[in-house]
């Protein structure tokens, strides 16, 4: 019978040399065992083994990936942990925990203030070492050729590049916009998103279109900026909602923004939706627990980031992806648009 393992491990970070004086083998047996590599006799090997798990011992992923010129990691880079990317990353956990992958999650200096480039510098610092291929969240540039794979969701300037994926932007405005007109609404502004990002351009795109195809003719004083932000959506739905022709219903380009615009409708003292109509995009989970509850249209957040990532392993393992994938945007009617109110 093998002696206990003591069960206070050292402080600090585990080395070899803690296992193998722990374990009473020498530092290349460790290595040996711990490699899964020949000459170790079942005995030593299994005493060691309940060293590494009684004290926690985890090799360098940098001397692996060295080795074994692989990490079995994958990055997920986002310019800032908020309610979209979060989303998307539990969706790639999750895929990547089935398909036997770690999966690193890396806030590469995107905010504040979004420096363009932020995903270049974080590629060089990850790649070949720590990740074998990335995930990069709302890239702010085309991504070159690197030296790993990569997989863009929702790039800025939209297909290009890497392969990338979204959600059907325009059609999911177009349905947007003709709920409120099924509702029976005509005076329908819009509170666009950030004028970089194509998602931005194409749900503006589709709202437009919706309101041509209805006979509905477009009005630019009906357009304000959001930029996805609650924050910079309040001063334009103030100045939307305090006109003397204020808009009966708003479609805001993100959950956000719409959330934005409620809290703005409320300060006002206007009802929604006996009011005012407003309708998001995302379905982020914050928009069910809203008062009321936001409608909207919802992007399948936690398959997409499952998408990328089994995209991604496909690269890694030397075979074609489609170059640009577009998953349905569904709507979700909630507590927040109504029929067009009387006046």
């Amino acid at each position: 019978m093998s002696a206990p393992v003591n069960s206070s491990p050292p402080l600090g970070r585990v080395t070899i040399s803690d296992v193998a004086r722990e374990a009473g083998v020498s530092i290349p047996t460790v290595s040996k065992v711990v490699n899964g590599r020949y000459g170790v006799a079942p005995a030593t090997s299994k005493r060691v083994m309940e060293v590494v798990e009684a004290l926690g011992y985890e090799t360098s992923l940098v001397a692996s990936s060295l080795r074994r010129q692989r990490t079995n990691v994958i990055g997920i880079l986002v310019a800032e942990f908020e309610s979209f990317s979060v989303e998307l990353l539990k969706g790639a956990s999750a895929a990547a925990a089935e398909a036997g992958y770690e999966l690193l999650a890396y806030s590469g200096l995107g905010a504040p203030g979004r420096p363009v480039g932020w995903e270049r510098r974080s590629l060089s610092r990850l790649a070949g070492t720590l990740i074998d291929g990335a995930i990069i969240v709302t890239p702010t540039v085309l991504i070159p050729t690197t030296s790993i794979p990569v997989v863009a969701i929702d790039p800025h300037t939209g297909q290009g590049g890497p392969s990338t994926i979204d959600s059907d932007n325009f059609g999911g405005a177009r349905v947007a916009t003709q709920h409120l007109i099924d509702l029976g609404h005509r005076h329908i502004a819009h509170i666009r998103g950030r004028s970089d990002l194509a998602s931005a351009q194409l749900r503006e795109a589709g709202y437009r279109d919706s309101l041509a195809e209805a006979g509905i003719p477009f009005d630019p004083a009906l357009v304000l900026d959001g930029g996805y932000q609650a924050a910079q959506t309040a001063e334009s739905a103030r100045e939307l909602l305090t006109r003397t022709d204020r808009p009966t219903a708003v479609f805001a380009a993100n959950d956000m923004s719409a959330l934005g615009v409620l809290q703005v409708a409320g300060e006002l003292g206007l009802r929604v939706p006996e009011d005012l109509s407003v309708i998001g995009f995302d379905d982020i989970p914050e928009a069910a627990s809203s008062t009321p509850p936001l409608t909207t249209l919802a992007q399948p957040l936690h398959d997409i980031g499952a998408q990328a990532l089994q995209m991604l392993i496909e690269l890694l393992d030397g075979r074609e992806v489609p170059d640009g994938v577009h998953l349905p945007a569904v709507l979700v009617v909630r507590g927040s648009t109504g029929p067009v109110p009387r006046r």
